[in-house]
């Protein structure tokens, strides 16, 4: 039997509406209308409340004191479980650049068990590295770093049951467009990442089907007047997705309002990359096997260099609407359907469209979060 939202405004896949009633059945959505449903049907009531679609967050290696690359179920669940207090609804568990050993082990894991967690769904892997460059390696492990290998991806697809949603590179390492080119092919999205290449060899790739541009900002060549790099592709060259972590530390609002102007809000993917001490107190954490100390909002090395974030997605897009670089509309579409459209899921989540699975979150319009539903039913309230 079919039951009804009723709420104040609806983030819709096109438009903003409402007041009015969302139809869920059977735990997908329906249509949308301003009349009051007839007869008995249940209706939930959010007035004064708003209704927009489930958050996605494609690049995040750990939540609440657990990382992906822990290589365990419980670890992962309470990832999934955990994300839904920050209005997520689907996520890319992310690797880090390790063994190909410790790799093999993590995808087969989360190829064989995605479909138990309890909370956020597990739409597909990210795998981020380990075919990156040393100028800006971040927080990952430069010893790992290697040249694009097509058979470990094939093996990396076999043991996860082809579970490979995206997989980010360096544009300047070795047979890098026979690659991208594989993936493309495959349907894996290719990000670049850790990089220091020229705006040329960027261009190359995207050319070969390269489409997303990691944190963009971070862990690339910088834009200069004369040698545009990373940055400068990631703002200029058309029909490429710029991810960004809006933070506030990783960087400056202004920043990341200048990416969202040239690239425009569709093309713009609000991230977390957050690690294993989101959602936890200030102290001493792992990113892989570096020693990592979160205080003042900021995950770093011991050397100072920033290690992913603690960052929430939900408070990713209060912040660029506090910050006044974005409305309500265009940061839930940066943290929802952009992040969906960007590796190619669009067609299963991050809108409210009929067919959909109905998963959704209700927010105050301070854009505090109120609850988070999967399929039609709630799973957190706050």
């Amino acid at each position: 039997m079919a039951k009804f939202i009723f709420a104040e405004k609806f983030f819709l896949e096109d438009m903003v509406a409402g007041p009015g009633f969302l139809e869920i059945n059977d735990g997908r959505f329906g249509s949308f209308s301003e009349q009051e449903p007839g007869g008995s049907a249940e209706v939930i009531d959010y007035r004064d409340l708003w209704i927009a679609p489930g958050l996605v967050d494609t690049h995040i290696h750990g939540f609440k004191s657990h990382d992906v690359m822990d290589n365990d179920f419980e670890g992962l669940n309470n990832i999934s479980k955990a994300l839904l207090s920050c209005g997520v609804t689907s996520f890319l568990p992310t690797t880090l650049t390790s063994s190909t050993e410790s790799l093999n082990q993590v995808v087969e894991m989360i190829g064989a068990i995605y479909t138990r967690v309890q909370g956020a769904k597990i739409k597909g892997i990210f795998l981020e590295g380990p075919f990156f460059t040393e100028k800006h390696k971040g927080a990952q492990n430069v010893t790992y770093f290697e040249d694009p290998s097509i058979d470990k991806l094939k093996k990396w697809q076999e043991l996860s049951h082809h579970m490979i949603k995206k997989i980010a590179i360096a544009p300047e390492r070795k047979d890098t467009a026979e690659f991208v080119e594989y993936c493309v092919k495959e349907g894996i999205t290719v990000a670049l990442a850790h990089s220091d290449a020229t705006y040329e060899e960027t261009k190359r790739i995207v050319e070969k089907g390269a489409s997303i541009f990691t944190h963009t900002y971070n862990g690339m060549s910088p834009l200069h007047h004369r040698e545009p790099g990373m940055v400068g592709a990631a703002m200029n060259l058309k029909d490429v997705f710029a991810e960004i972590i809006c933070d506030g530390h990783h960087v400056h609002p202004a920043a990341a309002n200048i990416l969202m102007n040239v690239r425009g809000r569709k093309e713009t993917v609000m991230v977390t990359d957050c690690m294993m001490a989101g959602g936890m107190p200030e102290g001493d954490y792992q990113l892989g096997e570096f020693p990592v100390v979160v205080e003042n909002g900021t995950a770093r090395l011991k050397t100072g260099s920033l290690a992913g974030s603690i960052l929430q997605l939900k408070d990713a897009v209060k912040n660029v609407v506090k910050w006044g670089i974005a409305t309500p509309e265009e940061a839930i579409y940066m943290a929802s359907t952009a992040p969906a459209k960007s590796v190619q899921m669009d067609d299963e989540c991050g809108k409210i469209a009929p067919g959909y699975a109905a998963d959704f979150i209700v927010l105050s319009p301070e854009l505090e979060l109120k609850a988070t539903y999967l399929d039609g039913d709630c799973h957190y309230r706050v």
